[in-house]
């Protein structure tokens, strides 16, 4: 049955990849009008080539003009790979994206003729994604009239692969839809705060099955994907479209990204149950009301064993910064996004048996039968400020300010952030929860949506911004000046 429905969802897919088209071609023709695409765009210029095997450089607007043996698109995809993928091939505990560049290549190597609708779609969403990316770094205007005239056929070519099952379920139909959301959140396009991509993400995931998880890349593609979706579901209070018990014997019990991933969803599913209850809650609903109650207290207890099994190498660091304020470091920056990650589902989840205390002392009272389990409140609360607390104290460490030791890192004359953008990609979501939860002290929550404003502002990453509130200049104001995100001198 969900097989089936999964298959109506691709052609509902297929027509918003149509839909998608008909918006890009009026951004295109819309920029076109305003400026005409500049006779200089087919080239770009450096003092030194971006190679991938030099990932600490950084393509400034510097060196930008300065040699003419490399085009625009050469630039941005060196550029691209260099800020968004990551191998753990390299040292980094946790892949992002890492198969991306030679997927690429594959796409990119085969001929037009011989390209399929699924390859040529990859390769131009890359193309779209790389040219956004650098057109933010160096303030090129004309680079976005290209991207989204490619975002524009990356969507078509990919609605082309959606008509065959065969080609729907193909790596490169999926890491599509991945570039496409990816994006999207560059610039800052969504439909409100939810991105158009994520149905797509979720019909795909479900469409390719146990298969996906037979090599690294589909397990990769699935890892990005279901975190993308699930974030989302339980950051906006959304719903999944699927049930996600299938996986559960599939996913590596030892890895603790799978098992977090576990634990999200079963967080999605008592929120779904939550709701429910919500909407119409009565004497006869109170034993649903326990036992909700309930299994939602035995997944915080799944948390709770979630954070004291990791190995070592994945445990905080509680230091001190030359001001002696408390800071939490880690051993790898990915592991500090995972940890924050963590502490959001891990709030969304405590407020979710928060509010089913409320209904429940609402429909029986204060007192009587169930009164141990209204009595919880303050305990709760102390855990959601604590793990607040924790969320920003990694802030410096996370965006790469202090080293592990604590020790300030140098400001570049630029004001950038000593981060990729994928790592800063990784923390928007929970740290844009952490500030809208309505439990973040003022001072915490202005810490939080400064460093979203400076992610959005430094790392070209739009969606960031308008989640730390576009409209409000004292934040966009703060990131552009470099203020400080933690109580003391370290400046972030």
């Amino acid at each position: 049955m969900e097989e089936d429905r999964a298959q109506v969802a691709i052609f509902a897919l297929n027509e918003k990849c149509g839909d998608e088209t008909q918006k890009v071609q009026r951004m295109v023709k819309k920029n076109r009008s305003d400026k005409s695409t500049s006779s200089g765009a087919g080239k770009i210029q450096a003092t030194t080539p971006c190679t991938a095997e030099a990932p600490e450089q950084k393509c400034s607007p510097v060196l930008v003009r300065q040699i003419a043996d490399s085009t625009w698109e050469e630039r941005a995809i060196c550029f691209f790979f260099d800020q968004y993928t990551c191998s753990n091939e390299t040292g980094e505990c946790i892949s992002h994206l890492g198969f991306l560049p030679s997927l690429y290549a594959l796409c990119r190597d085969a001929g037009e003729k011989e390209c399929s609708a699924s390859s040529s779609s990859l390769r131009l969403a890359v193309d779209a994604t790389a040219l956004v990316t650098l057109s933010n770094e160096i303030r090129e205007s004309s680079l976005i009239v290209k991207a989204r005239y490619l975002y524009g056929m990356a969507l078509q070519r990919l609605r082309q692969a959606l008509e065959s099952r065969t080609q729907a379920v193909r790596d490169e139909t999926l890491a599509s839809v991945v570039l496409l959301s990816i994006f999207e959140d560059i610039t800052g396009e969504r439909n409100g705060l939810a991105s158009s991509h994520t149905v797509g993400l979720e019909m795909l995931m479900k469409l390719r099955g146990m298969s996906q998880f037979g090599h690294a890349q589909g397990r990769d593609l699935f890892n990005f994907a279901y975190t993308h979706t699930h974030t989302e579901f339980l950051a906006l209070g959304d719903k999944p479209r699927f049930k996600t018990d299938w996986i559960a014997g599939l996913l590596d019990s030892a890895d603790p990204v799978h098992r977090l991933m576990l634990l999200a969803s079963k967080v999605s599913q008592i929120f779904l149950e939550s709701s429910s209850l919500q909407a119409s809650a009565g004497a006869e609903d109170v034993g649903r009301l326990v036992s909700c109650m309930e299994d939602a207290k035995l997944v915080d207890l799944d948390f709770a064993a979630w954070s004291q099994g990791l190995p070592d190498n994945w445990l905080p660091l509680i230091v001190y910064s030359q001001t002696h304020e408390s800071l939490m470091t880690y051993q790898q920056i990915s592991i500090a996004a995972v940890w924050n990650y963590y502490r959001a589902v891990r709030i969304i989840l405590l407020k979710v048996i928060l509010q089913l205390r409320d209904l429940l002392a609402s429909v029986v009272g204060e007192f009587g039968v169930y009164s141990e389990l209204l009595q919880e409140e303050p305990m709760i609360l102390e855990s959601i400020q604590e793990m607040i607390t924790d969320v920003c104290r990694s802030i410096p460490f996370a965006f790469g300010h202090v080293d592990a030791m604590g020790n300030p890192v140098p400001t570049s004359l630029e004001g950038k952030l000593h981060i990729r953008a994928f790592q800063g990609y990784s923390m928007v979501w929970p740290l844009w929860y952490i500030s809208s939860c309505g439990l973040a002290t003022p001072e915490q929550s202005h810490q939080v949506r400064t460093v979203l404003a400076r992610v959005g502002s430094t790392l070209g990453i739009k969606l960031a911004l308008i989640l730390a509130g576009e409209g409000e200049a004292d934040y966009i104001a703060a990131a552009a000046q470099g203020d400080t995100i933690v109580r003391d001198a370290t400046v972030v």
